[in-house]
């Protein structure tokens, strides 16, 4: 069956061609004007199906950063961001060393639990304080401390599967 489908839709190319009147080249429907960071992974299915376009209004996307802030929904924020389901809120540590158990000390106030914490560590990754650490892990949350471009395209992708996800991201500017 599918080779008279196929058949069938060979047979009809050149009437859409002939309809279409030689056209090349086609406007652009409603594409945004800034490229959404991603994180492809290797044969998965962000291969072949964009999730973006399907991604409800209401739901939180980073759609750009900088060296101070990042663009979440059309919206620039300055400095740090703590995002917790549908909540973004500034957060205060301005340096790695300013990431403590009591600056996260609002996800222990959080239900349902985020299952996993994107900490954007800035433009490289740092390693995290044991302290931190288990206070993370006390909350039931696992922990990925990553450069700051990379944790907003993974927010954004585990965001889109519908994940229960927590981001707390550093500007990209930042560097030890």
């Amino acid at each position: 069956m599918a080779g008279a489908g196929g058949q069938r839709m060979a047979s009809m190319l050149p009437h859409l061609l002939k309809t279409l009147g030689g056209r090349t080249s086609f406007p652009a429907a409603n594409l945004p004007s800034q490229t959404l960071p991603s994180l492809r992974r290797a044969f998965s299915l962000y291969d072949q199906i964009n999730l973006i376009d399907s991604v409800p209004e209401d739901q939180l996307r980073f759609q750009g950063y900088s060296d101070t802030g990042f663009t979440v929904n059309g919206v620039e924020y300055e400095g740090s961001l703590l995002i917790i389901g549908n909540l973004v809120t500034s957060w205060s540590p301005k340096s790695f060393s300013e990431i403590t158990s009591d600056s996260l000390s609002m996800l222990k106030l959080i239900r349902p639990v985020p299952e996993i914490l994107i900490l954007g560590c800035g433009r490289q990754i740092q390693p995290v304080s044991p302290e931190v650490r288990q206070f993370i892990r006390s909350t039931g949350m696992k922990l990925e401390p990553i450069d700051s471009r990379n944790a907003a395209s993974t927010y954004n992708i585990l965001n889109e599967e519908g994940r229960v996800v927590a981001a707390a991201l550093l500007p990209y500017g930042f560097s030890s």
